[in-house]
């Protein structure tokens, strides 16, 4: 079972396209079989797809299972990657290119540590950007949605209904603000000591 990109063509016998459970944090998950795997699984991502490779013989639940297996695999790798400041930069550089033609140029991005009451912060006056430390982990999108509502206060200061308009480009907006709120909840728990036997 790997989830690196395979360094041999293989003979495909099907590709099928299908929409990812919940969970992923991409739009697409491609499954290709290939009658040249015997056992062996692996996974990559391509853009904003997944492709999975399992052998021809899977029968669907198993491609299923594998899939799924697959996609919290690729999640747990990129949630340990931790971009430095330059990665950050190029990052933003690219969302920029994606989702606003280039418009928004930052003059620095960069991870910060006093920010703890905000994931990001922007001084369009300056073009500076700034994420807090704590999405360091985070899924790839959530850091991506910051960024790019950072980007967009480069072009719309404020958060009116125009700088929501901008954010509509982002097709994970709703999901990666769930899962902030979901971690703002969860730092507001009550911390319950632990049961006797633990």
């Amino acid at each position: 079972m790997s989830a690196d990109r395979p360094h041999s063509a293989e003979s495909q016998q099907r590709s099928v396209t299908r929409l990812p459970p919940r969970s992923s944090a991409t739009s697409a998950v491609e499954v290709r079989r290939s009658a040249r795997r015997s056992r062996t699984v692996s996974a990559y991502r391509e853009g904003d797809r997944t492709i999975v490779l399992i052998p021809a013989r899977m029968s669907e639940a198993e491609e299923r299972r594998w899939v799924s297996v697959m996609l919290d695999k690729l999640a747990a790798q990129e949630s340990k990657r931790t971009l430095g400041d330059a990665e950050l930069a190029e990052r933003a550089e690219r969302l920029s290119e994606q989702y606003f033609d280039g418009r928004a140029r930052p003059t620095s991005v960069r991870w910060v540590t006093n920010q703890n009451t905000r994931w990001g912060s922007c001084t369009p006056a300056e073009g500076s950007i700034r994420l807090s430390h704590r999405l360091q982990g985070m899924p790839e999108y959530v850091v991506d949605y910051v960024l790019v509502h950072e980007l967009a206060h480069l072009l719309v200061p404020g958060h009116g209904p125009r700088f929501w308009r901008l954010l509509e480009a982002y097709p994970r907006t709703e999901r990666a603000r769930g899962y902030l709120e979901g971690v703002v909840a969860a730092e507001r728990l009550p911390h319950l000591p632990a049961a006797r036997g633990e």
